[in-house]
This record gives C-alpha cells, sequence and structure tokens, in this order.
C-alpha cells in the first residue's frame, strides 16, 4: 500500500479508540498540573468535542469556532501574560478538539503525535514522581497505538493481535534504549547552571509574597501541600520557636500591606546574635518567587541569595525548581538597635482617613504609658488574650477594617491580627512592621525530618525598642486558647480523611517517598556529579574525566541496545532458527538456500553443483520437511524429536574434502 493510500486511509473504529485513548493518557498528566479553572474546562471541550466528532468530522467552520473559545477561554483565564502554564494549558486544549479531524490514519498519527508533546510538557509544571510515572504510561500507551497504525497501514494482519502481546512488544523497545538513558541523566556531564531560562508562570502558585490584604490566606492556610522540609544538624529549635522568616511589609494604604522596593537597596543592620544557634538545610519546593524564607533570624545569606535591610532572603533566580540551601540561623539579642531617621518614619507612617478609632485609642494608650513603649505592647497583648478569637470564618471588612476588627467583630487570624497590632503601635508612636513567613511544621516519624506547609502561612508583627530594636511580638499568640475556634496549625496532615490516623500514616509515607525522589533525583545537580565516584576513593572528576567515562559507558549501551535489536528480529523457532542457519553456512560456497526455494529443491541444487559437498544434506532437509509440513498443526512435535532435529541441523556442516 503507498503512502498517500495510507494517508487517505479511513481508521477502523477500533484504531480510533486506540488514537483517541491514548491522546487522553497523554493529556492527563499535564491536566492534574494545571489550575482546576483551566483543567476541568478542558477536559469538558474534550469530552464534548470527542462526543459530537464520535460518527464523522466536524464540519470546518464549527472546528474553528471551537478553535477560537477555547483559546479565547485560556487567555481570558490566565490573561495576557505568557508563561509556562499559559503555553501548556494552551497545547492541552488544542489537544482537547484535536479529535473533531480525526478520522483517517494520517489524522490519528497526527494527533498521537502532538499529544506526546503534553506528557514533556507536563515537567516544565511538575517533576515529581507522580508525572514522571504517568508520562510513561502515556508514552507506552501512544507507542502502541503508533505501532497499531503502521500495522493497519501495511495490510499486516497482526494489527488484531492482543493488548498484552502489543504493549509487551512496546516495553521490549522502551528497555532497549533504557541503559543510554541511565547512563545520559547519571553521567553525561551537567552545567552547574542552565544555559537558557525557562519563562515563569503566568498564573501565580500559592504562597508568599511582598504583599498582603485581609483574607487573602484562606484558601492558602486550608492547603497541606508543602512548601519546605528541613533537616537540622545538631540543635533543633522548638515548634514554638520555628519562625521561618519571609517578606517585611512597611507601607500600609489603609487595605494593603507591601514590601517597598527600597528595602532591597538596604544592607543588612548588624544583629548580635544568642547563643542558640541552628544549623539546618531547607529543600524548598518551587514558588517561581524570589523570596526565600530562614529561621529567624538568619546569620548569613546562602550562595545565590542576597539579604536585603529587613533581614528578608531573596533569591537572584526565581524559584522555578527544586533548591537547596544551607543556612544559619540564630535568636537575636539586639536587631538594629540604632534605628535611621527614615526607617523610623517609614515604621511610622499610616494612611489618613482611615480607623478613626484605633488611632484615638493608640493615643490614649500613650497618654495613659507616657515614654513606656513595653507598657502600651503589654497593655494590647492583654487586651487581645482577654476579649478576641481566633476564627478562619471572617466577614468582608469595609473602609475601616482596622476599626472593625478591634472594636465590632474581634475575631479573626493571623492577618487581622498583625495588621491591626501594626497599626495600633504605630498610632501610639512606636516603630513596627508585619513580617509574613511560616510558623511551626510538622515533623515527619518517618525520616525525622520537618516539613511546613502552606497551612502554616503566618503574619507577625516586630516593634522597635529602645536599646533592644526590633522585637519579634506575634499578637495572634496571645490569643486565649479556648477561644481558638477553627485553626488548622496543630492538625497532623492526611488525618481529616475518612481514613483518620491510618490517612495520615499514608500521608507521611508519600512525602517521605517525596523527599527520598528529590534527593536521588531533583537534587542530582553538577557538584553531586562531580562526586558520585567520592567512595571509590576519587574526590571530585572533572568535566573531562566524566566526559570519557559518559563515553565508555555510552558505548556499552549501544552495544546492549545493537544486541537486543539483532536478538528481537532472530526467528523466534530454533528449529527454523537452526535451519536458516544451515542454509548460511552453505552460502560460504556460493550454495545459500533461496527464499523461494523448497529444501527438497534446494538440495538438489547442491547435489548437482557439488555432489560430495551436500552429504548428508538430504538426510537432514528431509527431517526438516516433515517436521516443518507433514503436521497439521504446528507445535504438536514430540520435543526430544524436536531437540534432535535441531542438534542435528546445528551440527552439520559441508564437506570440505569432496568439492
Amino acid at each position: 500500500m503507498s503512502a498517500t493510500m495510507g494517508h487517505a486511509l479511513v481508521l477502523d473504529r477500533t484504531s480510533r479508540h486506540w488514537a483517541l485513548l491514548a491522546a487522553v493518557a497523554c493529556v492527563v498528566p499535564l491536566l492534574l498540573q494545571l489550575p482546576a479553572n483551566l483543567a476541568w474546562p478542558i477536559a469538558a471541550a474534550g469530552v464534548a468535542t470527542t462526543a459530537l466528532a464520535w460518527w464523522k468530522p466536524l464540519p470546518a467552520g464549527l472546528r474553528l469556532l471551537l478553535t477560537l473559545l477555547v483559546v479565547g477561554a485560556v487567555l481570558g483565564v490566565a490573561g495576557l501574560r505568557f508563561g509556562r502554564d499559559t503555553g501548556c494549558a494552551l497545547l492541552a486544549a488544542m489537544l482537547a478538539i484535536k479529535p473533531s479531524e480525526t478520522a483517517k490514519l494520517r489524522d490519528a498519527r497526527s494527533l498521537i503525535g502532538f499529544a506526546l508533546f503534553a506528557p514533556f510538557a507536563t515537567f516544565l509544571l511538575d517533576e515529581g514522581p507522580l508525572s514522571l510515572a504517568l508520562a510513561l504510561a502515556a508514552t507506552v500507551g501512544a507507542l502502541a497505538a503508533l505501532q497499531r497504525l503502521a500495522d493497519v497501514e501495511s495490510g499486516d494482519a497482526r494489527f488484531n493481535v492482543p493488548l498484552r502481546t502489543r504493549l509487551r512488544s512496546v516495553l521490549q523497545l522502551l528497555l532497549i534504549g533504557l541503559p543510554l538513558a541511565l547512563a545520559t541523566f547519571w553521567l553525561f556531564p551537567r552545567l552547574a547552571s542552565p544555559m537558557w531560562g525557562v519563562p515563569g508562570r503566568a498564573m501565580a502558585k500559592p504562597g508568599l509574597s511582598n504583599s498582603m490584604r485581609p483574607n487573602d490566606w484562606l484558601d492558602l492556610m486550608s492547603d497541606d501541600t508543602p512548601v519546605l522540609r528541613a533537616r537540622f544538624f545538631g540543635a533543633t529549635p522548638r515548634q514554638d520557636q520555628m519562625y521561618w522568616r519571609g517578606p517585611t511589609l512597611w507601607r500600609f494604604d489603609g487595605e494593603e500591606w507591601t514590601q517597598p522596593a527600597w528595602t532591597r537597596g538596604l544592607r543588612a543592620p548588624r544583629v548580635q546574635a544568642s547563643p542558640r544557634q541552628w544549623d539546618y538545610e531547607l529543600e524548598v519546593e518551587p514558588t517561581d518567587r524570589r523570596q526565600l524564607v530562614a529561621l529567624d533570624l538568619p546569620l548569613a545569606a546562602p550562595g545565590g541569595s542576597a539579604l536585603i535591610g529587613d533581614y528578608s532572603l531573596r533569591t537572584e533566580r526565581p524559584l522555578s525548581s527544586l533548591t537547596r540551601w544551607r543556612m544559619q540561623s540564630a535568636a537575636p539579642l539586639r536587631n538594629e538597635s540604632q534605628l535611621k531617621p527614615a526607617l523610623r518614619q517609614a515604621a511610622l507612617e499610616l494612611p489618613s482617613g482611615f480607623n478613626p478609632r484605633t488611632l484615638a485609642l493608640a493615643r490614649q494608650w500613650r497618654r495613659d504609658a507616657g515614654s513606656d513603649d513595653a507598657a502600651i505592647v503589654r497593655r494590647a497583648l492583654a487586651w487581645i488574650h482577654g476579649e478576641f478569637a481566633y476564627t478562619l470564618d471572617t466577614p468582608p471588612w469595609g473602609h475601616d477594617a482596622i476599626d472593625q476588627f478591634l472594636f465590632d467583630g474581634k475575631a479573626g487570624y493571623c492577618q487581622h491580627f498583625s495588621s491591626a497590632f501594626v497599626v495600633l503601635m504605630r498610632g501610639a508612636g512606636i516603630p513596627a512592621r508585619v513580617v509574613t513567613g511560616y510558623a511551626g511544621g510538622y515533623r515527619n516519624p518517618i525520616g525525622g525530618y520537618w516539613i511546613v506547609r502552606r497551612s502554616d502561612a503566618h503574619a507577625w508583627t516586630e516593634v522597635w525598642m529602645p536599646e533592644r530594636g526590633w522585637v519579634r511580638i506575634d499578637p495572634t499568640a496571645a490569643v486565649a486558647p479556648e477561644r481558638v475556634y477553627d485553626t488548622l496549625a496543630d492538625r497532623a496532615p492526611g488525618t481529616d480523611s475518612v481514613l483518620g490516623d491510618f490517612g495520615g500514616s499514608l500521608w507521611n509515607a508519600r512525602d517521605w517517598l517525596r523527599r527520598g525522589w528529590n534527593d536521588l533525583v531533583l537534587g542530582y545537580d553538577a557538584n553531586r556529579q562531580s562526586r558520585m565516584f567520592a567512595p571509590l576513593g576519587l574526590d571530585r572528576i572533572n568535566g573531562r574525566q566524566l566526559a570519557m567515562v559518559f563515553g565508555a559507558v555510552a558505548t556499552l549501551a549501544l552495544m546492549w541496545m545493537v544486541w537486543l535489536s539483532a536478538r528481537g528480529q532472530r526467528e523466534p523457532d530454533p528449529v527454523l532458527r537452526a535451519w536458516h542457519r544451515l542454509g548460511q553456512r552453505y552460502g560460504r560456497f556460493g550454495l545459500a538456500r533461496e527464499s523461494h526455494e523448497t529444501a527438497a529443491h534446494w538440495v538438489d541444487r547442491v547435489a548437482r553443483a557439488h555432489p560430495g559437498l551436500a552429504s548428508g544434506l538430504r538426510e537432514i532437509s528431509h527431517r526438516f520437511a516433515i517436521w516443518r509440513y507433514a503436521e497439521p498443526q504446528p507445535g504438536t512435535h514430540d520435543p526430544r524429536a524436536t531437540k534432535d532435529l535441531v542438534r542435528a541441523l546445528r551440527s552439520h556442516r559441508p564437506k570440505h574434502s569432496n568439492p
């Protein structure tokens, strides 16, 4: 069948199902990594398009309309900003409507070929083991579908082979290339830094940012997704001492707190550290931002980051992949005990026309306390402890949000407490600022490391006290325990499922496996590669040595591929294999059996050309003909007789002495 005829061939129903299922398998891992408000509409569009085009392709005008609608919907959700997630969403959307024109062999090949981009695009959004497993399964399914389409085009009756047989054939093909793939991963010289960058996300992932608005953390505080894992070397702080410092917010416009850009140009102030110090390593999940957290306070910025003026850490590159950071932190004794006038003014600034009751109360407290700043702080904390409650169920606030929280609602969570406390302190003339980050953590009993989740997001305050400098004050922690209604901070991950404690154990095991994956695969960088032969006594190997090792191992892997490919092409039946080799041995004398010749005709031709050379050939060819053609059903031969025939075929040699 010609290529043109094959491309014009209308698909049979089963082959079309193979192509569609292969495309679905390729798109699923990508949809799982897209935001839900994109993934569900794309999946619904794919189901609807497939149903409408089940019997015949849709008209061209309708296909164009579907394309415009899907692309418009994706850009409407993502905006006009282009990023990795936008491109992946567009790819998934186009694949969802591709079945509308899949009716012929060429269409099915195009669908599968384009669909194979989807599992690889998934790794732009997630590099976890689940994504890899789904991508591998999708690739196997796609290759099996392409193999069936090839059989259909060739007219080979074997295209109806059982699914198990076809999948085994594809897995054998993948096994051939596995050693070379592993050698490339482990041994191909890696660059210390990438030569090119990957575009960031257009749709931000949940996490810390350089701004904070009331009620914008509710989704974050109910999410158990890990943001970092910490391993301590030596002393470990208590859980209530684990304040993971992130962006510091100075500017307040009456509704939103932000971190001003000028803080990045400030040098970190002098800090007198206490003897309580911690040495630890952070494994930080990708956020596509540059904010890096550390135990309060970091003693120095690790390589690849900078410690800015308010002791926030900012990385040189966006955290678009898993990263590791070795740090040392200590509780401060004195933090910036001399405050510059410009910073004092920034830490006292409040917008005009907002929260008059709060400011009036702050001025009253100042008159009562005189110059005793500490008394005002104690009074505020005592008020919170006695009258306020912690809850995630808060109403939307109006223009004077701080007034409504302090005097009307008196219930909220960390965003409300920290924001109100700083406004109250500034109103009383005490420099104050909001610090965002994470508080606490969960110790995984499997592995003994600490996990900080998105639900651990927290906001606290720092007030400037004479001679002591900036002092951490957490007004949320001042709430009386009996007034904490629905906090998620102490909930063990996974235990809220129907499986209860067993669900928590499964969560622990899954995260431990994910950490192992991060360490073994995602954390395998140029530095670790250079030290991979340290157990053999080679501390480090340079790029040239590594290239030589890779070349040697890759050569062995290629030899393995050639050998397995040859094995895959050989005749599976041992009798036929021995018979073909017998013909090859006679081929050295120019008497190889032609493909159209029967055994008897071949023996006659050899006997006419060299009577002595064919001694014994007639008898053994007769035995082969009986074995091959006398039985009505192949496979009913006596196994012992078959082994004897194979042995005879292998041992027979042309007689050189009788040309």
